[in-house]
């Protein structure tokens, strides 16, 4: 196991600059594919380096609560620590993530309507000797993992793009980006904060200048579903330049849609929403109103997932919202 506390578990995902969106954005785009990540998304940066640091100090059993995408990066770090997982999920979960969940041998356990009904049952397993709650989104060391693909991006692009687009769900990815702009001195690199309309816990606390718990999750975009964003999300607003903006599930599933059809591949609508901010125009809208740089040097886009979607619930939800 000793082995498995130095090797880092996520890889130097690709940056690829895709054709489609630079012609419609009028500049390099180019996509950070997290969804080509173990376990497909970028969770595994920051909970990979959590699991690792917990099992330093002696846990015997790692217990998340996730919407999909955080029990699976726990689960897969946990079998490569040699550590017992159990992942307490919404009811409403996927079935194939049920299924990778209990194929990389942890326990699964079914609780409640959304996240924040799950989260509870885990922070009360948690209590039990040796065992470590492992937070989706919210703590220190999970950011600091999630802040190593700035530098990836660093050592790539070289320059810094002109602005950095991603989706907020609790905020982890926006505290880790924030925090990995800052260390590599592109602070100045605004982040484009993608949310959608009924999963937007971020946007309503801006707005309040406080945290705000939504009364319920309303949106598809089921991986962004916390009705609380980590505080740390507020203290990220005031060190960098986040834009905030809000779409409705029906433009993140049109962007699903849109980016199969131009690069081949299916993301889950939380990734939507920050594709969005290109395929509904966002981003121009953005620059017309003075609050981007018109003529940008580049644009990159997190590509943050794709585990909580198969082709049918594409079609289901498409046509749910009446998209044919």
């Amino acid at each position: 196991m000793e082995d498995s506390w130095s090797e880092r578990f996520h890889t130097v995902s690709p940056l690829l600059r895709s054709w489609a969106l630079s012609q419609m954005v009028g500049t390099d785009v180019f996509l950070k594919c997290e969804n080509m990540q173990p376990m497909g998304s970028f969770k595994i940066r920051g909970i990979g380096h959590f699991c690792q640091e917990v099992a330093r100090k002696g846990c015997r059993h790692l217990v998340c609560s996730s919407g999909g995408n955080a029990g699976l990066a726990a689960a897969y770090s946990a079998r490569k620590l040699g550590l017992p997982a159990t992942i307490v999920l919404p009811e409403a979960t996927a079935p194939q993530v049920v299924r990778r969940l209990q194929g990389e041998g942890a326990e699964v356990l079914l609780a409640g309507k959304v996240w924040d009904d799950a989260n509870l049952q885990a922070q009360t397993l948690a209590q039990r000797d040796g065992w470590v709650y492992v937070s989706p989104f919210d703590h220190p060391l999970i950011w600091e993992g999630h802040s190593s693909l700035v530098w990836e991006l660093h050592a790539a692009l070289g320059t810094p793009p002109g602005a950095v687009v991603l989706a907020v769900g609790g905020g982890g990815l926006l505290a880790g980006v924030s925090a990995g702009l800052l260390e590599v001195g592109w602070q100045h690199v605004p982040i484009i904060a993608m949310e959608t309309c009924g999963a937007h816990c971020f946007h309503a606390a801006l707005e309040a200048g406080r945290l705000v718990t939504l009364p319920d999750i309303t949106s598809v975009a089921t991986s962004l579903g916390a009705k609380t964003a980590t505080a740390q999300a507020l203290v990220c607003a005031q060190q960098s330049t986040i834009l905030s903006r809000v779409v409705q599930d029906a433009e993140a599933v049109s962007a699903v849609q849109r980016f199969l059809d131009d690069e081949r591949m299916l993301v889950e609508p939380a990734c939507g929403a920050a594709l969005a901010a290109i395929y509904s125009g966002l981003l121009g809208q953005l620059q017309a109103e003075g609050r981007l740089s018109p003529s940008l040097a580049s644009v990159v886009v997190i590509v943050c997932g794709g585990n909580n979607i198969d082709s049918r619930q594409l079609q289901s939800l498409q046509t749910q919202l009446g998209q044919t």
